[in-house]
C-alpha cells in the first residue's frame, strides 16, 4: 500500500487549501484515515481523521470549524480542507491509514506554508 499526498502550497493568511491523500493498492481495505503535521521543532501532531465506513470524523481543538475531513470511497482517497488558515498552520501534513487488518502506513508529507 502506498498513500501520496498532494495538494499544500503556500498561501496567504485567512486562505483555503485542500490536501489529497490517495491510497493505492490491491488489497487495500481502511478502517481510519487521518492527517498529522509537524512543524519545525515541534513533534508531529493530530490534526483530523475519519472512520471509513461511518464517515465519524475527529478534529484537533486547533482546527475545528476550520478544517474539514471527507473521503471518496470510490477513489481510496481522504481529503482535508483547510480555511482560514493561520501561520500556525505552517508544517509539513502527514496522511496516515490504518485497515481493516490492522497495518499501518504514512504518505509521505506534504508542505504547508502560511504567510502572515
Amino acid at each position: 500500500v502506498q498513500l501520496q499526498a498532494s495538494g499544500g502550497g503556500l498561501v496567504q493568511a485567512g486562505g483555503s487549501l485542500r490536501l489529497s491523500c490517495a491510497a493505492s493498492g490491491r488489497t487495500f481495505r481502511p478502517d481510519t484515515m487521518g492527517w498529522f503535521r509537524q512543524a519545525p521543532g515541534r513533534g508531529r501532531e493530530f490534526v483530523a481523521s475519519i472512520i471509513w465506513r461511518s464517515s465519524t470524523s475527529t478534529y484537533a481543538d486547533s482546527v475545528k470549524g476550520r478544517f474539514t475531513i471527507s473521503r471518496d470511497n470510490a477513489k481510496n482517497t481522504v481529503y482535508l480542507r483547510m480555511n482560514s488558515l493561520e501561520p500556525e498552520d505552517t508544517a509539513i501534513y502527514y496522511c496516515k491509514a490504518t485497515t481493516t487488518d490492522g497495518d499501518l502506513y504514512w504518505g509521505q508529507g506534504t508542505q504547508v506554508t502560511v504567510s502572515s
